[in-house]
């Protein structure tokens, strides 16, 4: 039997995270799972956790650590017998260290975008907000212009991915990512790329990965949550 694989992916808004896991979930069989995408999954099912969290989304405030850190936990406990990447958690310091107290990851991926870029590609994001869907003006447009592909419901752009609000939220990003870019930088298991070109960036994460899902000693994952 193949041993487990667990890996994770941090960047900015704009960097691409979307994409590249994507790619990676599809090329090396994990299972892909997104903060983003699970809490909305949570709201839209009006589950315990989902009212929870919607309850700090209506107020436009972050989802606490515990809250976001058991709605986590408790999903990848469902996934131990698979290999997985997760977007958007770990994405404080609080959170890595949770998660590092019921799993070793065996790989972080962290992407650095220059800042022009990431505005670029924000201010040409646009996204359905009920599944998350992201298009972007210049290289994912919809089939039809502000309308879902899946749907046909209209298109939204967020005020944080306005460029009054960019370099704000990047500054966020940063002071917080830093701590845990550092933790894992110091369990010699963050690797980063960085670019201006997904395509560009991805064979590189691509061969990173052939190498270390052969190369990787077996990880320990305890199944007992906290």
């Amino acid at each position: 039997m193949a041993k487990l694989f667990r890996a994770a992916i941090l960047g900015p808004p704009g960097s691409g995270k979307g994409t590249i896991s994507e790619r990676i979930a599809q090329s090396f069989g994990l299972q892909y799972l997104s903060s983003g995408h699970y809490l909305r999954e949570n709201i839209a099912a009006n589950t315990a956790s989902g009212m929870m969290v919607k309850s700090y989304v209506e107020r436009s405030m972050l989802v606490p650590d515990h809250v976001m850190t058991g709605l986590m936990l408790s999903r990848l406990e469902q996934l131990s017998s698979h290999s997985w990447l997760l977007d958007g958690f770990p994405r404080t310091l609080a959170q890595a260290q949770a998660l590092n107290s019921v799993c070793q990851l065996d790989l972080v991926i962290s992407l650095n975008i220059p800042y022009e870029t990431l505005k670029d590609r924000l201010s040409d994001r646009w996204m359905h907000p009920a599944s998350g869907r992201v298009y972007n003006m210049g290289f994912n447009p919809p089939q039809v212009q502000g309308r879902d592909d899946i749907t046909g419901e209209p298109l939204i752009q967020h005020d944080d991915d306005k460029a009054e609000a960019l370099v704000a939220r990047l500054r966020h990003y940063k002071d917080v990512a830093k701590p845990v870019m550092d933790l894992y930088k110091s369990q010699g298991i963050l690797h980063a790329f960085s670019g201006t070109e997904t395509d560009r960036i991805w064979p590189y994460i691509s061969s990173l990965l052939s190498s270390k899902m052969h190369t990787q000693p077996p990880n320990s994952c305890h199944t007992q949550m906290p």
